[in-house]
């Protein structure tokens, strides 16, 4: 998969995440430069559904064969599902990280200032 691949429609985070906001709850992910950049991941430690989450906080850990990494927070909210075929399929990730490996979604508490997010073309320009 090219690693520039950037889908319109997103919005994304400087620290990788992708995020899909639908009304009052967002979908996030991690982008494919992020998977290509952890390599194959092994282990995903999902968020409980409840959890409270902020902004730019650690949501959660994926496991790759090189290192561990955080997934962060787009928004306030609370954990209102997770990804569990990542329980078993970790891989899907790395495979698909738009589509099957979305991580998580987090009902928003309050709207998640769109000046905190990134656009696809302002994400690529981080990208080099």
């Amino acid at each position: 998969m090219d690693a520039s691949k950037v889908p319109e429609g997103l919005r994304y985070t400087k620290s990788h995440e992708w995020v899909r906001i639908e009304g009052d709850t967002a979908t996030v992910g991690i982008t494919d430069h992020a998977q290509s950049q952890l390599t194959d991941i092994v282990f995903v430690d999902l968020p409980p559904v409840g959890k409270a989450i902020h902004a730019g906080g650690a949501a959660l850990t994926l496991e790759s064969v090189k290192t561990v990494a955080d997934v962060y927070a787009p928004g306030d909210g609370t954990i209102s599902e997770a990804n569990a075929e990542l329980k078993t399929h970790p891989e899907y990730v790395n495979q698909d990280p738009y589509g099957k490996g979305w991580i998580f979604r987090v009902k928003l508490s309050t709207p998640i200032d769109p000046a905190k997010l990134l656009g696809p073309d302002d994400y690529r320009a981080t990208l080099g």
